[in-house]
């Protein structure tokens, strides 16, 4: 039972009554049974060296555990393993004004950071619905994406540096924050998108923005998934967006009814699109939403008048996945390259169809960037386990669909364990050999977080 883990912490940094394992011992993922054998909190760098160290010496496997929002199971002890919570090591320790640079630890909340850089009249632009739970040491370990990746890019987009330890045991301070720093291998970007497989990380310094101008959010009705690419050109053709997203009226349908919205049109439409961008470029944006709808691209639309208005309008994107959790959804986080869209989503949606057709198909996503959320909703009457079971049945139908137009099967959820028998259909025999390479370098003892990304 790891028993060490006594002489490092204190009796009030671990825990291993039921309920605490429950809790810490699971993301938001449900296929799997949390059971870890204890949750340790650790306060510092040196104790979580220590923990690592004395877990390789008696091969007792480590879960690094965040903010627990994750979908792919990446944070689920389910065999006995030590949980590593990061929620003691949540302070921002340093801001450096003139790099505008902020020196943190892991168990910083998203939304801490982003209020944070408001203080300073900056902005950390990296955003998602989960921001007011998820860590940035997880957001790092899974290279989090969001909402406004069209325009401000990738968790690793805004990492200069790190301080990890690896499975090995071993302290790394990764880069350090420089901007230039042509010294061979960048061990940093390893560990960003690592889902916890090659050590802890245990600080980050993160780059942070000029403040954004005031933007306006508008949401138009598109009868044409093919025709969201069209609009996508013509507004990308004119302004630059914040973001560009979509949903389907299924989708619209359920956000609505689980939060008490009114829907943003007169009539409903197979498909939206939520646009946000700065308020100086109204007048470009109002000329080409009436070049869309002159196309027949888009039979209507709404435009925000007030920051509250935009915010609800808002609610109809990031809404949608709390409002479909009662139906157990079956999630594919799935990215092509936009060209690529169109032809894909029909696809997979003939494919789900064929093989259930009593099963409701729910999308939406981050069109701008490629991201499809594709999430199967579980009938009433159908338990968990066959509804998964019949799921997990298409998936290689459907990831087969991915690797036919190069894309990738998780886009921003990570591999975990929901996806790591999956990962030959975005990653080569000698990619897969070579990343098992890098594991057994960083965790020699395998140790950490196994059972994750690579099986």
């Amino acid at each position: 039972m790891a028993k060490f883990l006594d002489e490092i912490f204190s009796t009030k940094q671990i825990a291993r009554d039921d309920d605490s394992l429950a809790h810490w011992g699971r993301d938001w993922t449900r296929d799997k049974t949390p059971a870890p054998s204890a949750v340790v909190f650790p306060d510092s760098t040196e104790q979580a060296q220590a923990l690592v160290q004395k877990a390789r010496e008696t091969k007792t496997a480590l879960v690094p555990s965040g903010g627990r929002t994750g979908l792919s199971g990446g944070a689920v002890a389910a065999q006995g393993e030590v949980v590593v919570s990061f929620d003691k090591m949540n302070s921002i320790l340093d801001f450096d004004a003139t790099d505008r640079i902020v020196r943190c630890q892991p168990g910083v909340v998203t939304e801490s950071l982003q209020s944070f850089a408001r203080e300073q009249n900056l902005m950390y632009p990296v955003d998602f619905a989960s921001a007011g739970s998820s860590h940035i040491g997880g957001n790092i370990a899974t290279n989090a994406g969001g909402i406004k990746v069209i325009r401000h890019g990738l968790t690793r987009d805004w990492v200069t540096g790190l301080q990890v330890v690896t499975g090995a045991g071993d302290l790394l301070k990764c880069n350090q924050g420089l901007t230039k720093n042509a010294t061979g291998y960048d061990l940093r970007h390893l560990f960003i998108g690592s889902e916890g497989t090659l050590g802890l990380i245990v600080e980050a310094e993160i780059r942070l923005a000029k403040t954004a101008l005031p933007h306006l959010v508008m949401v138009l009705g598109v009868p044409l998934f093919a025709d969201l690419l069209k609009v996508l050109a013509r507004f990308q053709s004119a302004i630059t967006l914040s973001a560009f997203e979509f949903f389907s009226q299924i989708a619209l349908n359920k956000v609505c009814a689980h939060r008490d919205l009114s829907e943003p049109l007169s009539s409903p439409c197979d498909f939206y699109a939520l646009l946000e961008f700065d308020q100086v470029d109204e007048d470009e944006a109002m000329a080409a939403f009436s070049a869309c709808m002159e196309e027949g691209w888009v039979v209507d639309g709404v435009l925000s008048q007030s920051d509250s208005q935009a915010a609800s309008l808002w609610q109809l994107r990031e809404g949608i996945s709390e409002s479909i959790a009662s139906y157990t959804p079956y999630k594919n986080d799935l990215a092509v390259k936009v060209s690529a869209l169109p032809q894909f989503l029909d696809k997979v949606t003939d494919c789900v169809a064929e093989a259930y057709p009593d099963y409701e198909v729910c999308w939406y996503g981050h069109i701008g960037d490629g991201n499809l959320h594709l999430n199967i909703l579980k009938p009433q009457g159908l338990s968990i386990d066959e509804f998964y079971a019949n799921c997990g049945g298409i998936s290689p139908q459907i990831f087969q669909l991915v690797r036919d137009v190069g894309g990738s099967i998780s886009a921003e959820h990570g591999v975990g364990t929901l996806k790591a028998d999956y990962l030959e259909y975005s990653r080569s025999p000698e990619q897969i050999a070579v990343m098992r390479g890098l594991k057994a370098v960083f965790d020699p003892a395998g140790i950490m977080n196994p059972g994750k990304l690579l099986v």
